[in-house]
């Protein structure tokens, strides 16, 4: 089934799907990228270093946030892929009416919890206290545009799992076009400060949410609901809450574990929290593609074990690991010939002391790069499998392992601490998580 709006993986050949389902999640998430990056390029250089470091502060929260829900969607994406690799629609329009309405309220509840705690836990980070109320104020307003994240990311993952992934990189590119261009208004034109770079960001992101449920009404007519069909189905959600909870533990874990990172970076000071900052951001760009390998392949995976094909989720694999490991060898040596440029274009050439400190910290993790992308298209393998405890259970050891290490190495070896942390993590992570995929490859 290939009408130009969703695609059945289950057959045809596999190295052309899996790289046109890779492309448009790639080129859409680093669109979602641009709206952090643009936050932190323009802030840095129209407000200040202290700015800098308020976003570098709240971004971890906003983090954590942002993958559960994420987490959320992903989860159900999976049972979605089943169910639509499998032919039975009818228990994929009750998967996505009951997805929709329980995740609605989750997210309110979480946005509420948000907006009372932000100002104590950035206090639990050790936030210094010239840059925790603006830390605090771009938070609460990014929490208030959750709402939107949410109903994007919903919509996003239905329709990944149907086989469509360039709908809603068109819905986000249109935005993140949008997000640069308020935030040179806000920020730039009408001096808004902090606050305008996070009203920037709420408003891209209802954009591409508006415009994901306008294309959904109008082009997908399969997800058309009758107002009998869009029901609230229990039994649907305990299996879902199960595939849910775990994809979203699994996301948040790791960015819980980047937190309790941030706290390891902040007492080095602001110039080092704004440097990580910047670094992060770069970081992100790699490693964002990585997981969208993995992604594409466990949306790969999910339609073929839906359909039974065996040996199609064996070769799909490999071919994701090919792709995987082309692109990341090509990035760092990009990052690494290009890191002093990367880190000057996030201050200007004025923060040298954040340009030096960023640069001695990509230098090493360029070399790093290939760790992720190993356990990423693990993870992908084991999602796909529908085996979510084990992805849980690896980013948790990886995330003990980070952040134990940062601890202790940070305050000797400031940045580089951070970034010899991240080698003890992917260490702990492919520890545990290689033997249970032997295991399972030669059950298979």
């Amino acid at each position: 089934m290939n009408k130009g709006k969703i695609v059945d993986m289950t057959s045809g050949p596999i190295m052309p799907q899996i790289i046109h389902f890779t492309i448009p999640l790639i080129i859409g998430n680093f669109c979602m990228l641009t709206y952090n990056a643009a936050d932190s390029i323009i802030v840095g250089r129209y407000i200040g270093a202290n700015a800098l470091a308020a976003v570098g502060a709240a971004s971890p929260i906003m983090n954590v946030v942002l993958f559960l829900i994420v987490g959320i969607c992903l989860g159900m994406s999976v049972l979605m892929g089943n169910f639509f690799g499998a032919g039975d629609i009818p228990k994929l329009k009750r998967e996505i009416s009951t997805a929709l309405i329980a995740g609605s309220v989750f997210t309110t509840v979480i946005i509420i919890l948000g907006l009372l705690f932000s100002h104590a836990i950035l206090s639990l980070m050790h936030t210094p206290t010239e840059i925790i109320d603006d830390a605090t104020l771009f938070l609460r307003i990014i929490f208030v545009g959750m709402f939107f994240t949410f109903i994007y990311s919903i919509y996003a993952s239905t329709l990944r799992s149907m086989g469509n992934s360039k709908a809603s990189l068109y819905f986000l590119i249109a935005s993140a076009v949008l997000n640069v261009i308020l935030d040179l208004l806000f920020v730039a034109v009408l001096k808004l400060g902090i606050a305008g770079a996070a009203c920037a960001t709420v408003i891209a992101e209802a954009l591409s949410a508006v415009f994901c449920i306008i294309y959904v009404r109008q082009r997908i007519p399969l997800l058309k609901f009758k107002r009998s069909e869009f029901i609230f189905d229990r039994t649907l959600l305990r299996e879902t809450i199960i595939y849910s909870l775990t994809a979203a533990m699994q996301q948040i874990t790791l960015h819980i574990g980047k937190l309790l990172v941030q706290g390891a970076v902040n007492p080095l000071g602001v110039f080092s929290i704004a440097a990580f900052n910047a670094v992060n951001r770069i970081d992100d760009f790699v490693m964002i593609a990585q997981q969208n390998i993995a992604h594409a392949t466990t949306g790969f995976l999910a339609q073929n074990k839906g359909g039974g094909k065996v040996e199609r989720i064996r070769k799909g694999f490999y071919t994701g690991v090919k792709i995987e490991f082309i692109y990341t060898i090509s990035m760092m040596v990009i990052i690494y010939l290009f890191c002093r440029q990367f880190v000057t274009g996030f201050v200007g050439n004025e923060g040298v002391k954040v340009v030096d400190s960023g640069v001695e910290y990509l230098k090493i993790m360029s070399f790093l790069y290939l760790l992720p992308a190993l356990t990423n298209i693990i993870q992908g393998y084991f999602r796909g499998l529908g085996n979510m405890r084990i992805t849980l259970n690896s980013t948790f050891t990886q995330v003990v392992g980070r952040v134990i290490a940062a601890y202790i190495m940070a305050p000797y070896l400031g940045l580089k601490g951070i970034v010899w942390a991240c080698l003890v993590g992917w260490i702990c992570m492919l520890a545990y998580e290689l033997p249970p995929f032997i295991r399972t490859w030669k059950e298979n």
